[in-house]
């Protein structure tokens, strides 16, 4: 067993709001929002036992009640705006929440995750709204991003840095990335101990990795609870 897939098992354990309003409520300073969860779990697909992770991934996704919600990211929902219409991917698509969000807005959505598990309830979560999403199951260390096949690419709470170039080159001119993910400012708030910084972002880390394309919307933020970076930029 891995050292992050042992990690991986303990965060099971954690409670995980199901509901909408559930979701809103983080909680007081020092408990675990979902999206903070979100990204610890994340961050493991990263591990090169491919076998291992999808299985833990699969038994997270096994419950009942959508575990991040059938919600967009409220960043998302904000910008949407700014994601010029056509083909669109979703990296670390989970159980599909932001897919079907960009289907029903007109977009030709894939999505690419580790669980075959979550790829199902994100199919499910489709159906019940009356759109399409393609989906491939795939250890992201290894999936090969289509060059200049996207008008939109979205990355929420999954930092490999790895796949930046791919990134870059699978958007189309004009095409825009979406980006969130949480800032190595993590450790120090509370529960920061739990974290490991590799799969936080450095402060800046993120506009600088994309500083050639045209940045459209940049922050960084840490409200006490977390401390979270939010990038669209596009492809010049």
């Amino acid at each position: 067993m891995t050292k992050s897939l042992l990690f991986f098992l303990c965060l099971l354990a954690l409670p995980i709001p199901h509901s909408r309003a559930e979701e809103e409520d983080d909680g007081p300073v020092g408990s675990e929002s979902t999206q903070t969860k979100a990204t610890k779990l994340m961050a493991l697909t990263g591990d090169n036992d491919f076998a291992d992770e999808r299985t833990a991934w699969d038994r997270t996704y096994s419950r009942r009640d959508y575990v991040f919600g059938k919600d967009p990211s409220d960043f998302l929902v904000e910008h949407v705006d700014k994601l010029p219409k056509g083909r669109a991917l979703d990296i670390a698509t989970g159980e599909g929440r932001n897919a079907v969000f960009l289907a029903k807005k007109g977009f030709r959505v894939e999505g690419v995750d580790i669980s075959v598990v979550g790829l199902r309830k994100a199919q499910k979560l489709a159906a019940e709204n009356g759109v399409k999403v393609q989906t491939t199951n795939a250890d992201l260390n290894k999936y090969p991003i289509k060059a200049n096949s996207y008008m939109a690419i979205l990355n929420f709470y999954y930092l490999q840095r790895s796949i930046f170039p791919q990134i870059k080159a699978g958007l189309k001119k004009g095409g825009v990335v979406m980006f969130e993910n949480h800032l190595v400012d993590q450790l120090k708030l509370p529960g920061g101990n739990t974290w490991e910084k590799g799969f936080l972002l450095e402060k800046g880390e993120l506009k600088k990795a994309f500083e050639d394309f045209e940045i459209l919307f940049y922050q960084e933020k840490n409200d006490g609870k977390n401390a979270v970076a939010s990038l669209i930029a596009r492809k010049k």
